[in-house]
């Protein structure tokens, strides 16, 4: 899989590592290359929960009939008045964040919603991972990249589908010498 190559530089996500920074909230204007539109049969309820727990502002609002949501660049949430299934489906949405501010979206999300989150907990993919089930029953999973150790078990998963980390890249302890 020679194909890949690192593209940091389109994304809003930072690089992982121990000094990861969040970006900044995002509020440009832009042709949104995706984003989730989710009814919710209590509007007020949903916006309280993605802006206090989950830590999105509300970008514009037409009363009563649409909220656009958003975190970072391209992670958009429209909730539309509508009925919101009765239990969360097995489909999920992810959001990026950094590892610095996972347990906090996680503890507010559990002050306003106790019983809402799964997690978090470590993937074989290298993240750590918390599960949220909104107001809408929308199942959102909070996912943070964790430094990089080539010598982990998570490094030797990714290797073996092709994807491997270049020479002498660390980020699990900055400080270290590179790798040869």
């Amino acid at each position: 899989m020679s194909d890949y190559y690192n593209a940091f530089e389109v994304s809003p996500v930072p690089a992982p590592g121990p000094d990861a920074v969040p970006p900044e909230p995002y509020r440009g204007i832009y042709g949104m290359p995706a984003f989730a539109t989710l009814p919710t049969d209590d509007l007020a309820a949903s916006v309280e929960f993605w802006v206090h727990g989950l830590g999105f502002f509300e970008l514009f609002g037409i009363t009563d009939q649409l909220v656009h949501l958003r975190r970072w660049a391209f992670q958009d949430v429209l909730l539309v008045p509508g009925e919101a299934p009765a239990q969360a489906p097995a489909m999920s949405l992810s959001f990026a964040c950094v590892l610095s501010q996972l347990d906090e979206l996680v503890a507010n999300c559990r002050a306003r919603r106790p019983g809402s989150v799964e997690g978090p907990y470590d993937t074989p993919w290298n993240t750590r991972d918390a599960v949220v089930i909104t107001p809408e029953n929308a199942r959102i999973t909070l996912t943070a990249a964790k430094p990089f150790d080539p010598d982990s078990e998570e490094a030797r998963n990714l290797a073996a589908i092709g994807i491997t980390a270049p020479e002498g890249t660390r980020t699990d302890d900055p400080g270290a010498p590179p790798r040869q």
